[in-house]
């Protein structure tokens, strides 16, 4: 991978956390004690349990295992300015990726081989920048406070149900925010938007037949005509309809969150203000979340 990237030194994640993503994460900082609360409860016995999940059923990437996956880790992080976590690989049929972590000393992202097989390089270097994303933006602890909230309310009488379903319905909205948040970590770390957006296009409708075939302007096009639905009213209540219960955008929507990222001012000043240039020579000192 011979290209000059920005090296992102200092990189802090509100300098790309989406709006909505800040405003969610603000609030929940503001409950006092539970964020210490759940990492002190469920990390080192979360983070316990799943590295034994992953050591026993998952390939462990590293420079001796997967070496060219591991290039891929480790210049994202240093693009990122991320201390590099585990990186696995899991045999799965459906293309995903995720990433659990509560600020422990075992953050850890695992990568399904289906989604893989579908991609090139420089996609599963986005993916992985994506999953990278929420270990920057600490995404992890809040995500499982959120989960606990709503099982607490769950478990009230009567009354209880509709605690529940309202707090389900805004943590699946902040949830969705976060992703945003992450596929802006997923351009800076690839500082190519297409290779992103070709991410989104694939996650859609891809296949290891059909991904050479697909064409991503016209998946573009999609992107930013899914706008016009808004013009009436009952376009916007049935894609609010459609994306309530979703724990991530829709791909389209995605796609058009970074289309319009990648050509603002806050996107090109990240990339600008940092004048160390990265040459993609790799050094080798160097909560669930789904892509």
């Amino acid at each position: 991978m011979e290209f000059s990237k920005v090296q992102l030194i200092g990189l802090k994640a509100n300098e790309f956390r989406h709006p909505l993503d800040l405003q969610a994460t603000t609030a929940l900082k503001q409950l006092p004690g539970l964020d210490l609360a759940v990492r002190t409860l469920l990390g080192s016995v979360g983070e316990q349990f799943f590295y034994l999940n992953n050591i026993a059923s998952s390939v462990l990437v590293s420079e001796k295992q997967l070496p060219h996956i591991h290039k891929l880790l480790l210049e994202a992080c240093r693009i990122l300015d991320l201390e590099p976590p585990q990186l696995y690989v899991q045999q799965h049929p459906v293309p995903n990726a995720y990433t659990f972590a509560m600020r422990g000393k075992q953050p850890f992202i695992v990568l399904h081989t289906s989604l893989i097989e579908i991609l090139t390089p420089e996609e599963i270097q986005a993916v992985i920048a994506h999953e990278l994303g929420h270990l920057k933006c600490e995404h992890g602890v809040y995500l499982t406070l959120a989960n606990l909230i709503v099982l607490g309310a769950s478990l009230l009488p009567a009354w209880g149900a509709v605690i529940a379903q309202s707090l389900q319905t805004q943590m699946l909205e902040w949830v969705r925010c976060a992703e945003f948040s992450c596929d802006r970590a997923a351009l800076l770390a690839i500082q190519e938007p297409r290779v992103v957006m070709s991410v989104l296009m694939k996650l859609a409708g891809g296949s290891p037949t059909l991904a050479p075939m697909l064409n991503l302007d016209a998946f573009i096009d999609q992107a930013r005509a899914y706008d016009a639905i808004d013009s009436t009213e009952l376009g916007e209540m049935l894609k609010s309809a459609q994306t309530a219960q979703l724990s991530h955008p829709v791909p389209v929507l995605r796609a058009r969150e970074i289309d319009r990222w990648a050509s603002s001012q806050s996107y090109q000043h990240l990339l600008n203000q940092r004048e160390t240039s990265y040459n993609g020579k790799v050094d080798t000192k160097g909560g669930w979340r789904n892509w």
